[in-house]
């Protein structure tokens, strides 16, 4: 039997197993094997990461280094993740099991994230502000100081890269906590960092559960802001206990976003873009396009060739590249399927469903795409986040109906408009409340430069862009009387 390897947590710059000796097994979703263990660490762990973030923030080089020097320790870091693309890229398919191309995808993502705040590290200034009479005032960006990062399973590398790149670029100490269900390029990174220079103390990361790990984080009383992306659950439980302590938060919690196609789009243009808009990464996007409104002159067209398209895709292993990959749990699986077996339950029109590759390992969580026609708007489906490749077709009478439709849920993240009418475009973009709104089309690569986050259940502060560096600062006024 070959032996597992076992990751270890990144604390104070070193590596190292929990204090208890305690580990969790790594299951890949593939096949539901264990090939990895990660450590489970408890409250002890986290403390000595938030001492060690503490000290490397206020007593060493960390503090008392230049802007320009941590951004080229970021650059540094951008190009190790590049010379280590493949086995990353690998290591995060096996562990979450979504398809190699796009794992490859989510690297390179993390990578241009370090280059991106690397270049901009020695460019964020603050103001000066004339006054009347004998004063003068100036502002300054400020690191918060010791920031946690809480980093969910669907997306670890990339998230890390949006919380640690803009953390550090503006000169905070990290502790960050990943999902336990999927943290393997997480804890690799972390490797990387004391090779790319990072000093010691500065980015610690400690694998364990939520529960534990996780809850002992995010109110510890010596962290001084939190950057959250999962469920509104959780994130009103994290929110919670940051009022505890009168910590500040960025908080990214899900969405149900819509995609709104009006008859004058270029249909052939938008067909694919939908389709992948709620099969990428298996559906587990919090900005999954799991909505599609049509317009209803356009509505029985546009439906069977999305229906056609459904019928073709394929669900499998990671290291086979079909269209989609497997869900990360057992757990997740049950959940996406209770949501189908309830719409069948309520007569919905399932219109199409795509395949399950015939060799796939019978023990992973796979699960063919769903489309659904028809569906009413007050229905679990068409209102709850389901995490899965389950989307949902409604029609809509006219440019105030669409609006409606595209609002009437408790989310606001993403959304996008297809029509070749400038004006509309416009119109219905200013209308629709969510954070991003794409116009003919869905997503814009990685999109690093571009502002994220979201309104409503969909969470509040920005991150990605040089909005993610005012988010990971704080303003500090001077003002002179200079009589």
């Amino acid at each position: 039997m070959t032996n597992k390897k076992q990751y270890k947590n990144l604390i104070a710059g070193k590596l190292c197993p929990a204090i208890s000796g305690k580990k969790l097994d790594v299951i890949s979703p593939s096949d539901g094997l264990s090939f990895a263990s990660i450590p489970e660490s408890s409250k002890r762990d986290i403390d000595l990461a938030v001492r060690a973030a503490r000290h490397a923030y206020e007593k060493g080089a960390w503090g008392k280094m230049s802007a320009t020097e941590r951004g080229r320790i970021l650059l540094k870091f951008s190009f190790l993740i590049e010379k280590h693309k493949n086995e990353l890229a690998e290591l995060e398919a096996k562990d979450t099991g979504k398809i190699l191309s796009q794992a490859k995808s989510d690297i390179a993502g993390l990578a241009r994230y370090f280059e991106f705040y690397g270049g901009a590290a020695d460019k964020m200034h603050g103001d000066t502000i004339p006054m009347k009479g004998d004063f003068l005032a100036l502002t300054l960006r400020e690191p918060h100081g010791v920031v946690a990062g809480i980093i969910p399973w669907n997306y670890p590398s990339k998230i890390l890269g949006r919380v640690i790149g803009a953390a550090l670029d503006m000169g905070n100490s990290l502790v960050i906590k990943p999902a336990e269900d999927a943290c393997l390029s997480v804890l690799r990174v972390g490797e990387l960092s004391i090779i790319a220079g990072v000093p010691d103390g500065v980015l610690n990361i400690v694998a364990g559960t939520g529960i534990e790990a996780g809850a002992a984080l995010s109110s510890h009383k010596d962290v001084d802001f939190i950057s959250f992306t999962d469920s509104p659950i959780t994130g009103t439980i994290i929110q919670q206990t940051a009022a505890k302590n009168n910590r500040g938060v960025t908080m990214e919690l899900g969405g149900k976003s819509a995609q709104v196609v009006f008859a004058d789009a270029d249909l052939e243009k938008a067909l694919p873009v939908i389709v992948s808009g709620i099969i990428h990464n298996s559906g587990q996007v919090c900005s999954a396009g799991s909505r599609v409104l049509i317009e209803q002159s356009i509505y029985d067209e546009f439906i069977n060739k999305l229906a056609t398209k459904f019928k073709e895709l394929v669900a499998g292993p990671h290291d086979a590249d079909f269209d989609l990959g497997a869900l990360i749990s057992q757990k997740q699986l049950k959940i996406v399927n209770a949501f189908i077996e309830q719409a069948k339950q309520e007569n919905l029109e399932l219109l199409a469903t795509g395949k399950i590759a015939n060799n796939d390992p019978k023990s992973g969580n796979y699960i063919a795409p769903h489309l659904f026609s028809n569906v009413p708007a007050k229905s679990d489906l068409a209102q709850k986040e389901i995490f899965g490749p389950v989307l949902c077709a409604f029609p809509f009478k006219d440019e105030e109906d669409a609006i409606k439709l595209a609002n009437n849920t408790e989310f606001g993240l993403i959304s996008s408009v297809w029509s070749n009418d400038g004006a509309r475009q416009i119109r219905v973009a200013k209308k629709i409340r969510a954070g991003q709104i794409f116009i003919n089309s869905y997503g814009a690569g990685d999109g690093n430069e571009l502002p994220f986050g979201g309104c409503k259940k969909s969470g509040f502060g920005r991150e990605k862009g040089l909005e993610g560096l005012y988010e990971m600062s704080a303003i500090k006024t001077i003002i002179f009387n200079h009589s």
